[in-house]
């Protein structure tokens, strides 16, 4: 099958186009025809070897599908050939290729009405924000959220998505004009991050803290919302897209009362599908009334991963970045 490969470990514009053999199957697994395919910042790491999986090379990145099931395990009941899935794949890459297998049970139909590309901009972006603002934020109406990295895929859906559940959102990013998007997306204040203001400013514009904070980035926005949160608020840590892992100094939550909560959603989607499947019948129900619509920031065919790949790190767009593949539209 055709296949962005990943010969050796390094930046994204040394991948090339190539050949693997089809991915084994196991028989609680399924088949898929990729029609189109997520990106993800853990894809830049991963072919860095810089990510906690190193697949044997060469490999295909990529870890997030949306396709067609073309063939299914022997001991799979809950699906069948030709069912339209959302599915991370079983391996943790393999995305960027003709085909990929993913756990059956971890999947998630797509709706009729939907097409491939939103239903990849739509699946893990909004999965992990509708999982971290919900189950480990329990944002509520009312509320301050405050969004770091507010114009990636996570963070404008967490945009979108505590707006919707009558939060008032604080969006922060490094670019006026994908504040503006952040802003249209239903955020009531921006602030375009500078270091050493971010804490102040947010304080500004909420007098007690945040009584939620999603993080992407980690680093010094990390640091300065660590003493910007509301007393009994959750500081969620979702990744550090700004490569620094950041230290809490622990007597911050105790002196504030605040939660430093994980937010994991893989592990989520492995422990908890019956749940996660949930939780998109709710996001299916939000698309179809037009109370979310996934931002698509590119569309990029599978010869030039590289090049979207390159954008994600360079901070270019806004959104989720979508691999086309085969009749994906």
């Amino acid at each position: 099958m055709k296949a962005v490969l990943c010969t050796h470990f390094g930046p994204p514009d040394e991948l090339v186009i190539g050949e693997l053999p089809a991915p084994p199957m196991g028989p609680d697994e399924v088949r898929i025809r990729v029609d189109a395919a997520g990106v993800n910042f853990p894809d830049t790491l991963i072919l860095q070897g810089k990510y906690q999986l190193k697949p044997p090379l060469p490999f295909a990145p990529g870890f997030e599908v949306a396709g067609t099931i073309t063939e299914v395990g022997a001991r799979v009941t809950t699906r069948k050939l030709g069912d339209r899935v959302m599915a991370l794949t079983s391996s943790g890459y393999g995305a960027f290729a003709e085909e990929a297998v993913a756990k059956a049970v971890e999947t998630v139909a797509i709706p009729d009405d939907v097409d491939d590309a939103t239903a990849t901009a739509l699946y893990t972006a909004y999965g992990t924000a509708y999982h971290a603002l919900v189950q480990r934020g329990r944002l509520r109406a009312g509320q301050t959220l405050v969004v770091l990295g507010a114009s990636g895929g996570v963070g404008l859906a967490a945009v979108e998505l505590g707006a919707a559940l009558g939060a008032r959102v604080i969006a922060v990013g490094r670019s006026e004009a994908k504040l503006a998007l952040a802003r249209a997306r239903g955020a009531a204040e921006v602030i375009a991050y500078e270091e050493g203001t971010l804490g102040a400013r947010v304080k500004a514009l909420a007098k007690d803290g945040a009584d939620v904070c999603i993080d992407m980035l980690g680093g010094t926005a990390f640091d300065a919302m660590s003493r910007a949160m509301a007393w009994e608020g959750r500081l969620l840590v979702v990744g550090f897209t700004s490569g620094v892992v950041p230290k809490l100094p622990v007597n911050l939550a105790l002196l504030k009362g605040y939660e430093l909560v994980g937010v994991h959603w893989g592990s989520f989607v492995t422990r908890a599908p019956a749940a996660n499947a949930d939780n998109f019948t709710e996001l299916a129900r939000m698309l179809r009334a037009g109370t979310i619509r996934p931002h698509i920031g590119g569309r990029y065919s599978l010869d030039r991963v590289s090049a979207a790949l390159t954008d994600l790190l360079g901070r270019r767009t806004a959104g989720k970045l979508v691999v086309i593949v085969g009749e994906g539209q």
